[in-house]
């Protein structure tokens, strides 16, 4: 990305947490865990729907993407943020840092993207299920999951290169663990209005857009649910649609704090609370949410564990 010729700053300096260096380093061990752990979580449910083959349907194919896109989400952000901890100078690069931003957001778009279309597969399998088998067929639900993540990535090119355009005297220092763009607004030696504004707008009608398309489709479900005359009915497709409801709560309650409006004044404190929880918490809970409330999902992974011990064995 080429800095405007007014450029001055060439490196930013990431805060992430600032405490003393015993409190970085149980930071440091506190994080690494917890990054393994969703890694392992993620890569569990990849692994399962790659290898059991009576998870081969539209609903599981869209999970393991779905789990894919979170360890590529995770890794925008919490490798840097482990290096910090035991870094003394804790700069990132201009380029490193705006390229961190376009995957991070390019990434967390997808997720806005992908959301809608798993409320979707849920809708058709509950709400139309003598069509659903020729609705969404493997070679749909494989384009709509390409086109989720083409569409994600060619939104914020724009944005970004303009906001590289803008003259970055000093102060460097980004009060955050990621390169975002309410702080990084903030350092612009001009105020830059129209490119906020454009910002807001933009993850505004992406987020209310693909979360509308959500609430429309459980309204659907719900009123198809509370139709099914047996108790058994009810609850298993409660079951099936509770565990994406949580992980729809989590993940658009916390985005929408942060980005109707990139720099509405939330403290820095707030901010990275918030960015925390939708960048590491939810992808570190989603196994967790997947596997324990779905029985096919438990039974495979055990399939694959106990075939594990026997290839130890053998």
């Amino acid at each position: 990305m080429n800095v405007s010729g007014a450029s001055a700053v060439t490196e930013f300096i990431l805060l992430s947490f600032p405490c003393s260096r015993k409190a970085q380093i149980l930071l440091f061990m506190l994080f690494s865990m917890a990054y393994v752990l969703t890694l392992m979580g993620n890569g569990a449910i990849v692994c399962a729907v790659r290898l059991d083959h009576r998870l081969h349907s539209p609903m599981y194919l869209l999970l393991a993407n779905f789990s894919f896109l979170e360890i590529c989400y995770i890794n925008t952000t919490v490798p840097r943020m482990l290096e910090n901890f035991l870094s003394e100078s804790k700069t990132i690069s201009f380029t490193a840092c705006f390229l961190q931003f376009y995957f991070f957001f390019s990434l967390g778009i997808t997720e806005t993207f992908l959301l809608p279309v798993m409320a979707f597969d849920r809708y058709l399998a509950i709400c139309r299920p003598l069509h659903y088998p020729n609705i969404m067929s493997s070679r749909l639900c494989i384009n709509l999951v390409v086109l989720c993540w083409v569409t994600a990535f060619l939104c914020y090119p724009v944005p970004i290169y303009l906001i590289t355009q803008l003259p970055f005297c000093g102060p460097n220092v980004i009060d955050h663990f990621v390169c975002d763009p309410g702080p990084l607004l903030a350092l612009s030696c001009i105020p830059a209005p129209g490119i906020e504004l454009s910002c807001s707008l933009l993850s505004s009608l992406i987020i209310f857009i693909t979360f509308f398309f959500i609430l429309t489709s459980y309204m659907l479900v719900l009123r198809a649910v509370l139709r099914v005359p047996s108790a058994a009915g009810r609850r298993k497709a409660f079951s099936t649609c509770g565990s994406h409801l949580l992980v729809v709560c989590l993940f658009y309650g916390t985005i929408m704090v942060m980005y109707i409006s990139p720099n509405s004044g939330n403290p820095a404190g707030t901010q990275k609370v918030v960015t925390l929880i939708y960048s590491s918490v939810t992808p570190l809970v989603n196994p967790l949410i997947y596997s324990l409330r779905n029985k096919d999902m438990k039974a495979a992974l055990r399939r694959i564990q106990e075939r594990t011990k026997i290839l130890k064995v053998n």
